[in-house]
């Protein structure tokens, strides 16, 4: 189970990550990142649901191709300064393999599917064609599929 939150306030990463394995034993490897601001400042808006709804179908699909034990997907939104946290990724597995593999899927798919409107300044920020590349190396989700 891979817990998702949507939240304008800062987080505390060493809390996250803490609070993920806290009493486990059967955890062997907890792979995290974190996405920070860059030079610039940014302002993310998002619709409350339809963002929380997309973003657990993607950590659903990482439990369904990898023996996740838990996870934490914590996205921020509001206006974030230069080195802000933006976004945070933790998953435990009994295995590294699975954690790594797992933490890059959910990001490359939140970097295509997480609907967050970004703005730079009075200019919003264009989807980034290398993003789309590295999320298409996954293959599809379920709900991309055609039917038939």
């Amino acid at each position: 189970m891979i817990a998702v939150r949507v939240q304008a306030e800062p987080f505390d990463l060493a809390a996250e990550a803490t609070a993920l394995t806290a009493g486990r034993t059967d955890i062997g490897a907890l792979v995290t990142f974190t996405g920070l601001v860059r030079d610039h400042g940014l302002s993310l808006e998002h619709y409350p649901g339809m963002t929380e709804r997309q973003l657990c179908a993607v950590a659903d699909e990482a439990c369904a191709r990898w023996p996740v034990l838990a996870g934490t997907v914590v996205h921020r939104y509001g206006d974030l300064g230069p080195g802000d946290p933006i976004v945070f990724v933790a998953v435990a597995a009994a295995h590294r393999a699975a954690a790594f593999e797992a933490a890059s899927f959910l990001m490359d798919w939140l970097k295509t599917r997480a609907p967050f409107w970004k703005r730079a300044g009075d200019e919003w920020v264009a989807a980034n064609a290398s993003d789309d590349e590295a999320a298409a190396r996954w293959g599809g989700l379920p709900g991309d599929r055609e039917p038939g």
